[in-house]
């Protein structure tokens, strides 16, 4: 009893004064929020506690797991050490200057220069300043357009989340950089763009690209920023060779390629970065946060080529004036540094791999269940997209919201799993097993059948 009403006092604190994320008034102010008090490797415990295995990884960044001893060691001798030094303009401390030479050695080949931000989105802030800048360093001032893609999420800060286009981002009471964000068309496989039905996808969506290019003319556009993976837009893999296409466009305009790595470097797919081990390409800039201290302190990591460099850094009078105070932190620093020492000595890299496999063909079993339309994704991230009818691929009334249903049934059966309207997103710890992930299946099936039952039962056709 004791524990129940601390965890009712604590959720009353919470929605008595805080301002959450991406807060939606009308289910907080009815239900509150689900209040962790510990957490161990991949499983959670609530104030309650209950036990949950966390199969969303805290949001994409748990990679070693939680509650690690020689991380909290990591983190509490540098405090002692030294706890904060500035990093702007002359300065640096040591574990900022042992992180930027590691991170040189693990980028693709040309990519040497790390500049560090407090997290993803505003590593994407600081890539949309930086195309700016190289470009008007080499006398092109006027290429400020910035073209993304239609689904994309880049985070949110007031260029990051102008960059991206996620279905429910663009709420009418904020604004937006509308006059230098374009966009062209998610390359979803699964659902085609409009028009798009027919023929070879990626060649569709290269000559959309460079249609996009004349219209808005090339002298204008000065970037082009893409994930590898479209993470929260809805785990969507671009079809083959098309990542590579659309540089090969970008390299003919001098057009700086943006890879928003956020979520897919540092081990999610097997590899310290997706870009060119994954989808053969090596992009002029990687943004990356996240899996570079698997959550245990905020850091993140706008990483650019050696052209690039070369040109901003030419003028003596140049003054690159972007910045964080907490950037290059040099507790977080040593959390990234230890974070990286523990994925080399324990393998997790091929853990990704090998168990992420095994997770894409144990999830695919889900599309015989008669509400999953597509099971997609690589690695350890995935996504089930749930349909009213597979034929045609309708979706189920948004006011459903199926997938906070099948969300809120697998937690009752101790498995979190990410809603995102109607499709239910994964991206576990990379330290879980092939049990792990036979837990995950067992009980999202049972979550999903449930749920069709229910609606069911409320008169939904499903078929």
């Amino acid at each position: 009893m004791a524990h129940s009403n601390t965890a009712q006092a604590l959720m009353e604190m919470d929605r008595a004064h805080a301002l959450h994320p991406f807060a939606h008034f009308e289910s907080f102010n009815k239900d509150g929020a689900l209040v962790i008090m510990e957490g161990s490797g991949a499983h959670l415990k609530d104030a309650t506690g209950r036990e949950f295995f966390d199969a969303v990884g805290g949001l994409w960044c748990t990679n070693i797991g939680l509650g690690r001893d020689e991380m909290a060691d990591a983190i509490a001798d540098q405090v002692r050490k030294l706890s904060f030094s500035s990093t702007f303009t002359d300065m640096t401390n040591e574990t900022s200057a042992l992180l930027v030479s590691k991170l040189a050695e693990l980028t693709p080949k040309g990519l040497d220069h790390i500049h560090f931000t407090t997290g993803g989105s505003t590593a994407i802030d600081t890539a949309v300043r930086m195309v700016h800048y190289y470009q008007a360093s080499r006398g092109y001032a006027a290429k400020k357009l910035i073209i993304a893609r239609d689904h994309s999420y880049h985070g949110s800060t007031y260029a990051a989340m102008s960059a991206g286009k996620r279905p429910g981002d663009h709420v009418p009471e904020f604004q937006y950089m509308n006059d230098i964000f374009h966009h062209i068309s998610c390359p979803n496989p699964y659902r085609p763009p409009e028009g798009m039905e027919e023929g070879d996808l990626t060649e569709l969506l290269v000559k959309e690209f460079e249609d996009t290019i004349d219209l808005l003319g090339a002298n204008n556009i000065g970037g082009f920023f893409a994930e590898p993976i479209q993470a929260s837009g809805g785990v969507i893999v671009p079809p083959d060779g098309y990542l590579r296409r659309i540089r090969e466009v970008c390299k003919s305009h001098n057009i700086l390629f943006v890879a928003d790595e956020v979520v897919t470097a540092f081990g999610r797919l097997g590899h310290w970065f997706a870009s060119e081990d994954e989808f053969d390409m090596i992009p002029d800039i990687i943004c990356s946060a996240k899996g570079l201290s698997s959550g245990y302190l905020p850091i993140g990591a706008m990483i650019y080529s050696n052209e690039v460099h070369e040109v901003i850094s030419q003028s003596e009078s140049g003054y690159f004036t972007s910045g964080f105070t907490y950037a290059g932190h040099p507790v977080s620093c040593a959390a990234a540094l230890k974070n990286i020492e523990i994925m080399e000595r324990e393998n997790i890299l091929k853990n990704a791999h090998d168990v992420g496999l095994y997770f894409e063909n144990k999830l695919a079993n889900l599309n015989d269940l008669p509400l999953v339309g597509n099971v997609r994704g690589k690695k350890m991230m995935m996504c089930v997209e749930n349909v009213a009818n597979k034929e045609t691929k309708e979706l189920l009334p948004d006011d459903l919201n199926v997938g906070k249903l099948i969300s809120n049934k697998a937690e009752e059966l101790g498995l979190l799993v990410r809603p995102l309207g109607h499709l239910n997103v994964m991206s576990p710890s990379l330290t879980i097993t092939v049990e792990d992930i036979d837990f995950i299946e067992l009980n999202l099936k049972k979550a999903i059948m449930s749920v069709t039952d229910d609606l069911v039962r409320s008169g939904h056709k499903i078929s």
